[in-house]
């Protein structure tokens, strides 16, 4: 069977790939154990993600990590989630810099424990000047919290006096969402076999290619990742045109 990896066209890859990591419980559950031994497998699936996207030159890659209706979970899987998360933000520090990969986070981090968002800054602040790929975690996550956020600061600004209501345009939401500077994500990839979205930045993939696979996240490794890009690759992404405009 040819390899996987070059069956990907360089000059094609998406600048910026999200990634729904689903299925660590029922993963966890297959193997008769409890769910923080799948999250905590998770982590190698990261590690796999993030290495092949940056190897074929991908820009962006943003994980959904956390979102803010986790908190409703089990406090006992919550809690060792935060511990894993701080656990991991130490170990992988060094790893991300041996590859040139800045770390940065989106989501309402302030209101993370205490432990979880000084290990989170310090993460960011120890590779900030990586240049090689951006890993944007999504902790503490909800695209509606982000677009309600987005509103009330653009409301601000315009009671300010700062902008006109007839001012605001699609790119002036865009820059007021906590992914403003990053590109919107070119492909979309859910495991574990759900098909939904899940408040998952909802605004940014309004023209994005989906991908689900039934692969549980922590079985993911880069020959999936490279299987979804070889899908998206041989789609046509048309934007509300049709094939014969985009030949033009």
């Amino acid at each position: 069977m040819m390899d996987l990896k070059s069956q990907i066209n360089i000059e094609k890859l998406p600048r910026h790939i999200a990634i729904i990591m689903d299925g660590n419980g029922r993963w966890a559950k297959q193997h008769g154990k409890p769910r923080v031994f799948g999250h905590r497998n998770g982590v190698i699936a990261v590690r796999e993600a993030t290495e092949a996207a940056a190897e074929l030159g991908v820009e962006f890659l943003t994980l959904y990590a956390f979102s803010t209706e986790n908190w409703n979970r089990p406090k006992l899987e919550v809690n060792a989630l935060m511990r894993l998360l701080v656990e991991t933000l130490h170990k992988e520090v060094e790893t991300l810099n041996k590859n040139d990969i800045r770390l940065q986070a989106i989501g309402d981090i302030r209101n993370l424990p205490e432990r979880t968002y000084q290990a989170l800054l310090q993460g960011i602040e120890r590779t900030k000047n990586n240049s090689r790929m951006t890993l944007v975690l999504a902790l503490n996550y909800s695209s509606r919290w982000e677009v309600v956020e987005a509103s009330r600061s653009l409301a601000r600004q315009v009671l300010a006096g700062e902008i006109r209501p007839e001012e605001i345009s699609e790119q002036m939401f865009s820059d007021a969402l906590t992914t403003g500077g990053i590109p919107d994500p070119e492909l979309l990839i859910r495991t574990s076999g759900e098909n939904r979205i899940s408040n998952f930045l909802l605004w940014q993939i309004a023209y994005s290619e989906l991908y689900f696979t039934p692969v549980f996240w922590p079985d993911f490794r880069k020959e999936h990742l490279y299987q979804a890009i070889i899908d998206f690759q041989q789609r046509e992404r048309r934007f509300g045109k049709i094939s014969e405009q985009l030949v033009q």
